[in-house]
């Protein structure tokens, strides 16, 4: 499954090929509550068909009615705001108080949209830099810290790879892990050696691998959009992979298991060489204490904790499984 950022991109590039006129809408600046953040993109053919989201669907409804009524008229970027006046916020569904504000930019050889999906298809950050006044695109590398930006003369937005997901193990908390991953927009991948495991996967959309995972890791060459998950509770498969993915980028490694374990393994991990700072990067018992008994719900509680890292949101020693457990004893 394409991120949402991925599918707007084919659409464009799908659409321009067959000769349609179409737009490329991006958010550029929010107040108060927006249904949609900064950088959310969506599509519009001349016929109105649209892909991608920029709102909860008012401001979708807007501009497709004006296409439908008027068609692709634009020769140039334009700067669109909703949600000045209260009767404009509630007529287009925003919050009260909430404001945003779109860059509707016409799409054509010039906007080098093929280009940027190879780019993102290959998993290679972009700086995609639009001239507001007539339409120009540069593309440049990107750099992982930057975010969007505009001033008067242009529009800066990134485009990067998408976000991956290693997990080792394919028993059913992986399935149940795998299954919301790839709704909140991961590429994710399962790594077993078991065959008695991978026989029973049928999940669309994952890849499971007949590999050692220490291997995997390092074939994956893993970046800080990456994140690595043990789950089998086997040590000659999980501690390696975790030595190597450790000394990645990689924004969060997490293996399961109790309090106990999760000790015994940080002293396994020291015998390998790797540094105590390292070793701090290991996130174990994995999610957050939030009593949860089934594979559903503990996945739910690994994906929050693993949500919050990648947000960088500091998250309180008493949200986590080993504070709620000991104090649960």
């Amino acid at each position: 499954m394409d991120s949402i950022d991925l599918e707007v991109l084919h659409a464009c590039d799908q659409w321009l090929r067959a000769g349609w006129r179409c737009e490329y809408v991006t958010v550029v600046r929010t107040w108060g509550s927006s249904p949609r953040p900064e950088g959310a993109t969506m599509a519009i053919r001349a016929d109105g068909v649209v892909v991608g989201s920029v709102s909860g669907g008012c401001i979708e409804d807007d501009l497709i009615a004006a296409v439908r009524e008027n068609g692709i008229v634009r020769t140039a970027p334009e700067v669109i705001t909703y949600g000045i006046s209260a009767d404009e916020a509630h007529r287009f569904g925003l919050p009260c108080g909430g404001t945003i504000q779109l860059v509707v930019e016409p799409l054509g050889a010039h906007s080098r949209m093929d280009e940027l999906l190879a780019l993102a298809q290959r998993r290679v950050l972009t700086r995609r830099t639009l001239d507001l006044t007539t339409g120009a695109v540069e593309l440049a590398q990107g750099q992982a810290d930057e975010q969007l930006r505009m001033d008067g003369q242009a529009l800066v937005t990134i485009h990067g790879p998408r976000l991956r997901m290693l997990i080792i193990g394919a028993g059913q908390l992986s399935q149940f892990l795998a299954q919301i991953a790839v709704g909140l927009e991961y590429q994710v991948t399962v790594c077993d050696p078991r065959e008695e495991y991978r026989a029973s996967w049928s999940l669309p959309g994952v890849e499971v691998v007949h590999a050692m995972p220490d291997d995997l890791v390092l074939e994956m060459k893993l970046d800080s959009r990456s994140a690595v998950i043990a789950l089998t509770h086997d040590p000659k498969l999980d501690d390696l992979a975790l030595m190597e993915a450790l000394k990645t980028d990689a924004f969060y490694v997490g293996a399961i298991g109790s309090r106990a374990n999760n000790a015994r393994r940080r002293e396994r991990l020291r015998e390998f060489d790797l540094t105590e700072d390292q070793i701090a990067k290991l996130h174990g018992p994995i999610g957050l204490y939030i009593g949860s008994k089934t594979p559903y719900e503990i996945a739910v509680s690994i994906l929050a904790e693993l949500t919050a890292v990648k947000n960088g949101v500091a998250l309180p020693a008493q949200m986590s499984v080993e504070h709620g457990k000991a104090l649960a004893a």
